[in-house]
């Protein structure tokens, strides 16, 4: 059965509770994120959107239409409209001082090969601050990737095109836009692309955080992981910190979200400083 369409018509209001539980369920099963009852604002909202574009006004439609489509097709959508894609050049700046830190060690001990995880990209701005750090830090000629990836298809396809515009670009320094950057005038104004030497160090893949274990092998020298635990229940944070400490060489380091923490989890990690644990 194919869901009703209804275009130009709005999605209705509100969600009846066992279509909600239905959908959280779904959203839970493939992507381990968990929605509440606290959550079904969001749902509505967000859903709402991808209905309007589809032409369905109904929540028990949408859901008909969800059940019975390829993994890869709505679902898939659903997954961009639900996860949460916030983020900013340099946020939490502590964490990209460590970063500094430790390539200014790593260089001293002569090292040439560097490998890093940007767990949760979203759009690419903490993909690319960590890009420009190690440039910043390191020779050119040093071997050094980033793996960059994320659960949405939309977000990582702006990461891709890295193109910002200059409210994105506030938090990064003068100097970097300067080096790193290429701005041109577009009709929406002066929109600033990622220099082909920063786009370079970094990889964008899709990758689902919740189903383990992960297609890598590293080992990674750090991994950045933040603000996306806060969306998991235990047992999806226990088998993300099991995979990470697989993926990270001893000594690697892994940094998660300030409002995050590995406390209570059984994680073989030491707390260096906040939000920064290294695998010892």
């Amino acid at each position: 059965m194919t869901a009703a369409r209804h275009t130009g018509e709005q999605p209705e209001a509100g969600i009846d509770p066992a279509t909600f539980r239905r959908i959280a369920e779904i959203v839970y099963r493939k992507a381990g994120i968990v929605l509440n009852e606290h959550k079904e604002a969001l749902v509505v909202a967000r859903i709402g959107k991808r209905m309007r574009r589809l032409g369905i006004t109904c929540f028990r439609d949408y859901l008909r239409l969800l059940e019975e489509s390829p993994d890869h097709e709505e679902p898939v959508e659903m997954l961009n409209a639900i996860s949460t894609n916030v983020t900013h050049f340099f946020r939490e700046p502590k964490h990209f001082e460590h970063l500094a830190d430790w390539l200014a060690r790593w260089r001293v001990e002569r090292r040439t090969r560097f490998r890093f995880w940007c767990a949760a990209a979203a759009s690419g701005e903490e993909a690319y601050s960590m890009a420009m750090v190690i440039r910043e830090n390191l020779p050119p000629d040093s071997d050094v990737r980033i793996l960059a990836t994320d659960l949405s298809t939309r977000a990582l396809g702006e990461a891709r095109e890295g193109v910002y515009g200059a409210k994105d670009l506030r938090a990064v320094p003068e100097a970097f836009v300067r080096r790193y950057f290429n701005w041109e005038e577009t009709g929406h104004g002066r929109r600033f692309r990622v220099s082909p030497a920063l786009a370079g160090l970094v990889t964008f893949a899709r990758l689902n955080l919740a189903q383990t274990p992960y297609p890598m092998s590293g080992p990674f020298d750090a991994i950045y992981c933040r603000n996306a635990m806060i969306y998991f229940d235990d047992n999806v944070r226990r088998r993300l910190l099991d995979e990470c400490w697989r993926l990270l060489r001893p000594g690697g380091y892994l940094v998660v979200g300030s409002a995050e923490s590995l406390a209570g989890l059984p994680a073989q990690f030491k707390n260096v400083a906040p939000s920064v644990y290294v695998k010892t």
